[in-house]
């Protein structure tokens, strides 16, 4: 039975945040969205967390804990800094908007 799209982990990833660290971050940000597509809500911040971490690790080929950006050549779509990704962002500004908007549901 398909999730209601509230309780879909990936309608967190809507909508997609105001500014982006590197070029390449708002294709990974479609691309765990979609990877995430179909799972429930974590029940916590901290699984919340957990998941994409590993997705990231999935998606990049390296951990979400490294301080440097990294090229992914996956996300990249033309121009010099393309298929540039910032762990910063994601650690800075995407988990947190995540976190709060599974907060704002009730769960985390």
């Amino acid at each position: 039975m398909p999730l209601i799209p509230e309780q879909d982990f990936s309608s967190l990833f809507e909508p997609p945040p105001a500014q982006w660290g590197l070029r390449g971050d708002p294709h990974l940000w479609e691309a765990m969205r979609a990877a995430l597509r179909g799972q429930a809500l974590p029940a916590s911040a901290e699984a919340l967390e957990a998941s994409i971490a590993e997705r990231y690790l999935d998606l990049t080929g390296q951990a979400l804990d490294l301080p440097d950006r990294l090229h992914v050549p996956a996300f990249a779509h033309g121009g010099m800094s393309s298929g540039m990704i910032s762990p910063r962002f994601w650690r800075d500004t995407a988990l947190p908007l995540l976190r709060a908007r599974l907060a704002a549901r009730g769960a985390g």
